[in-house]
């Protein structure tokens, strides 16, 4: 059950002090490159803003750096009461190798580059967008805190990262005196729930408010792809067509999307609104990200905060979408093994 019903009902972002809306507006699409034009991103990124929204994500990377230009440019006259979210590590340079990954020098040269094109002083969240696998943690945490005294940005985030890293980092971060992650991006939707086994306990654990991408599954969830929909026309090599080629089009998948669709249909709203419902559901969770083309899309996302799911419709989703855990987590569950580790006796856990 969500806790939120509208935009202005502001969470806290993980351990940090960040008042956040309990969905964040992602602006990937914004900016001819990629989706909307701008005309169309400013009707979206005003009625956001309008109903209370003050969570804004974005990236350098987004169609090479228009996105950034975009948010900046809509954000200018509102900016104290917005939370603006930003990252590094995907190079929009290309031919310069330290134009992209986690180092220093990529981390100092983006900051400033996304200041500019965001026309700010100030990011209130950066985050280190993907993990590239050879950047000492050191190096990354040292580059974030220096960052934070110099008033650049306020609040540091981490995405698509193993979960071990983030666990290795965030310890490194607290052990010496650094500034610790308050987020992690993670893809987190019921067609993707392989984030469940570490990174969202870790992220629990470690005090980082979870921001779930694709939440819908790349519209998979949407409803259009259930068990009889309506076809909608699309162009040939649409997004239709790019998720069969993909093989995401699957059986295992459209029987989710029926189990989300006839929740949906029981409760009078739209398939995306219950598969955006169920994220906000889970308590680690702090904003999804929602990305819109249109405003309608935006409107029925929003929905979402009305949605109420039941015990037994969370039970039904998660019987429809449920994954192993592998191990160790299924060896734990284990009756012996439980047995064992309290000598037969009741043991209540930590809530």
């Amino acid at each position: 059950m969500s806790d939120s019903s509208s935009l202005d009902s502001y969470r806290l972002l993980g351990r940090s002090g960040l008042r956040v809306s309990p969905l964040a507006l992602g602006t990937m699409t914004f900016g001819e490159t990629w989706g909307a034009e701008e005309a169309d991103s400013r009707r979206i990124f005003d009625a956001y803003v309008d109903l209370g929204g003050n969570f804004i994500d974005t990236a350098g990377y987004y169609a090479h750096g228009r996105s950034e230009e975009l948010t900046g440019k809509f954000a200018s006259e509102k900016r104290g009461r917005l939370v603006l979210s930003t990252k590094y590590s995907l190079a929009v340079e290309q031919g310069n190798p330290n134009a992209g990954g986690n180092g220093r020098k990529n981390m100092m040269h983006s900051v400033e580059a996304s200041l500019k094109r965001l026309n700010t002083d100030y990011i209130d969240l950066f985050f280190l967008h993907v993990w590239d696998g050879t950047t000492p943690a050191d190096e990354i945490l040292r580059g974030f805190d220096d960052l934070v005294r110099q008033g650049k940005i306020i609040h540091i985030g981490i995405s698509d990262t193993p979960a071990w890293e983030v666990a290795r980092l965030q310890t490194i971060a607290e052990l010496r005196g650094w500034t610790q992650f308050a987020a992690l991006q993670v893809e987190y939707s019921l067609l993707q729930r392989a984030t469940e086994r570490d990174l969202i306990p870790a992220a629990q654990a470690l005090g980082l408010g979870v921001m779930p991408w694709s939440p819908l599954a790349s519209g998979l969830l949407s409803g259009k792809y259930a068990t009889g929909a309506a076809s909608t026309k699309e162009p040939v090599g649409g997004r239709r067509d790019m998720l069969t080629a993909v093989g995401r089009v699957t059986p295992a998948a459209v029987a989710v999307a029926d189990a989300v669709k006839a929740v949906a249909d029981e409760l009078g709203v739209t398939s995306a609104q219950v598969a955006l419902a169920w994220t906000l559901a889970n308590p680690a969770v702090s904003a999804p990200l929602i990305g819109a083309r249109t405003l309608r899309q935006l409107e029925d996302n929003i929905g979402a905060l009305g949605v109420v799911l039941s015990a037994e419709h969370l039970a039904g989703l998660d019987a429809a979408s449920r994954i192993e855990l592998g191990f160790p987590h299924d060896f734990l569950t284990y009756d012996f093994i439980k047995h064992g580790l309290t000598g037969g006796t009741k043991l209540r856990g930590r809530h």
